[in-house]
């Protein structure tokens, strides 16, 4: 696949998250918005920042490692990733490439994994962007063949109508905002927790607690209330973890930040566990 990681390849496709005007970028290092002069620079490692002040999210570098590592070393979502590439649907015109952005996309793992797919001999350009600074300097150290960004999903540095798929992987949504970014025959890709998600270590942790149980069903009718010709397909399968694994696990969870601190102690003395992976992939059209 073609490097994506120079700014000035994607420089048609930006906006400006101050004044929304267009911007240009300054020979790779810089993008700067037509209108007003406001810049953004590119870091050392290929990113942009389009944050005007930081924010707090509650996800460390430490965070990023681990979910890293389960999911590169472990494949611990392999299924689901190769599930998602079936599903997606590259336009029929005739370019070589279509465009992928991941809205909350972490230290990029499954935007990176996507992009990886033969779409019936078209390749995948990702963008991903994220509120997490951590997040987008592991990605932009790891993975060299997406842009990457530190931005709001809310206020995404993108004209309108510039992606061919969306993804939003266990990610807060933005409707409004997705379907100005589609292009009008792009695709929305969801995926959100089902029932059984994680299951064995809900039980294990929440002995006598509501989190042992799930729903999806209001992510579920918040996204066909948006989304127009909207299919939902189950993906569930079970994986099994030694130990380091675990441990990157509970690193990686907010379903273990608040457990039993007796409870996390017993799970990392374990040297194999089960888990189960059980979503919903929400797909839908602008």
């Amino acid at each position: 696949m073609k490097r994506t990681t120079d700014v000035s390849q994607f420089a048609s496709m930006f906006r400006c998250p101050l004044c929304g005007s267009s911007m240009d970028a300054d020979s790779g290092k810089s993008l700067i918005c037509t209108e007003r002069g406001h810049t953004f620079d590119r870091s050392r490692h290929g990113y942009v920042n389009f944050l005007t002040k930081p924010v707090k999210t509650g996800y460390d570098a430490g965070l990023f490692e681990a979910r890293s590592r389960l999911i590169g070393e472990c494949e611990f979502f392999d299924p689901l990733h190769h599930a998602i590439a079936d599903l997606i649907s590259p336009p029929k015109s005739g370019q070589e490439t279509f465009t992928i952005l991941d809205s909350g996309c972490g230290e990029g793992s499954h935007l990176n994994a996507l992009c990886g797919f033969d779409y019936a001999g078209k390749t995948a350009a990702g963008a991903g962007i994220d509120l997490s600074k951590d997040g987008i300097v592991k990605a932009s150290k790891t993975y060299k063949d997406q842009m990457w960004a530190v931005a709001d999903v809310a206020r995404a540095p993108f004209l309108d109508h510039q992606f061919d798929v969306v993804l939003s992987i266990f990610s807060p949504s933005n409707y409004a905002e997705f379907h100005r970014l589609l292009k009008d025959d792009g695709m929305l890709v969801k995926v959100v927790p089902r029932r059984d998600y994680l299951i064995e270590l809900r039980q294990f942790l929440y002995t006598d607690s509501p989190r042992r149980t799930y729903s999806n069903a209001a992510a579920v009718e918040r996204f066909t209330a948006n989304v127009g010709n909207s299919r939902r397909v189950r993906v569930r399968y079970a994986k099994m973890l030694n130990r380091q694994a675990i441990h990157w696990l509970l690193k990686m969870t907010p379903l273990a930040w608040s457990a039993p601190e007796e409870r996390v102690s017993l799970l990392k003395e374990m040297t194999s566990a089960e888990m189960t992976v059980d979503v919903d992939i929400l797909m839908g059209m602008r």
